[in-house]
């Protein structure tokens, strides 16, 4: 069917997600894998690029979400709840992303590009490839969902915990399968270390960030001015949302998080509105700026992934365009309906 391969690049991602929680590491990722094939089979430079970056945000919404555990740190949510939360916003936006594909597809063929079916031979070694070896190959991935996820919603691990056990039990499937080597062992240890420390880096700045703001009775003096100018709940998501975006074009989401967040919490809170849910909606929306020149972080981690000349940034923000504005409808329907966020809590 007409745009499958791009149908197929946004539920990998969703899969990816559910084990990764990083939007940049399936940017990475998908770039390499996805872009090529589409790129072979007739789709357009900006479509083949604008899905890999579009469904890359659903790392930081399917759980876990390293995005949704800063958001509990900032707001002293429950971890557990809001990767519950996560869950029926991020196939809901996998869904939207698909279907829009296919409308895309129909309607506008020229930015989609494509051949249709096409009958193609079976790469070496796949043309006796069987329903069992399928299951095969895929049962490393399913075995990290159930740990990891399957950890968290059972009740057995808390969420550090499920990537502890993630953790190990990768370094098991990637010693069994003889696919890791003591050096990619070694990079792997550093990249992780390298992580860690801009996380906690970033957390004891959101900590210091947080007590100026209580010294100084900002987040009082905020919520007594929107409190005056009356404008109920759909004016302050409005604001907020709108805050989010225009942020998203300057600075990266968990900046956004810590800096944004704590402003809004103490009125949202007041408001009687479920502050996991405001959650959700927080980095939904701080996610679109993964998607809005001229930060992107995404655009610039796809272009140095390919290194293709043919593709340029501008290819990229054109592409990653339409699902900006699908994740920004979805956005709009998880504002609307709460319950669509809530209802697995």
């Amino acid at each position: 069917m007409k745009g499958g391969l791009g149908i197929a690049t946004v539920a990998a991602n969703a899969v990816f997600a559910a084990i990764t929680g990083s939007s940049i590491a399936s940017a990475s990722v998908f770039a390499r894998i996805s872009v090529p094939e589409m790129r072979s089979f007739g789709y357009t430079k900006r479509f083949s690029v604008g899905v890999v970056a579009g469904s890359s945000v659903l790392g930081m919404i399917i759980p876990p979400s390293a995005m949704l555990i800063i958001y509990a740190i900032t707001s002293d949510q429950s971890i557990g709840q809001l990767f519950l939360a996560g869950v029926i916003p991020g196939v809901l936006l996998a869904i939207a992303y698909a279907v829009a594909i296919v409308i895309m597809a129909r309607l506008w063929p020229n930015f989609v590009g494509g051949h249709g079916i096409v009958e193609t031979e079976a790469p070496d070694g796949w043309a006796h490839l069987t329903y069992r070896d399928v299951t095969v190959k895929l049962l490393p991935v399913i075995l990290l969902v159930l740990v990891v996820l399957g950890g968290i919603y059972g009740g057995i691990v808390t969420p550090v915990e499920a990537g502890a056990a993630g953790s190990l039990v990768a370094l098991l499937i990637a010693i069994v399968r003889r696919t890791m080597s003591w050096s990619d062992f070694w990079d792997c240890l550093v990249e992780t270390g390298h992580i860690n420390a801009s996380i906690l880096f970033l957390i004891v700045a959101a900590s210091m960030y947080s007590r100026m703001l209580g010294v100084a009775g900002l987040p009082t003096e905020f919520e007594a001015w929107l409190n005056g100018q009356g404008l109920g709940i759909v004016g302050l998501m409005v604001i907020y949302v709108v805050l989010l975006i225009l942020l998203g074009t300057i600075i990266d989401t968990a900046s956004i998080i810590l800096i944004v967040a704590p402003l809004f919490l103490p009125t949202v809170e007041n408001l009687g509105l479920d502050l996991v849910w405001f959650g959700i909606i927080t980095v939904i929306g701080a996610e679109i700026g993964l998607l809005t020149p001229p930060l992107g972080i995404s655009y610039f981690v796809i272009k140095s992934t390919l290194n293709d000349p043919e593709i340029k940034l501008s290819d990229i923000f054109a592409g990653a365009f339409p699902f900006a504005v699908i994740m920004l409808l979805v956005l709009i329907v998880l504002i609307a309906w709460p319950e669509l966020s809530l209802a697995l809590i």
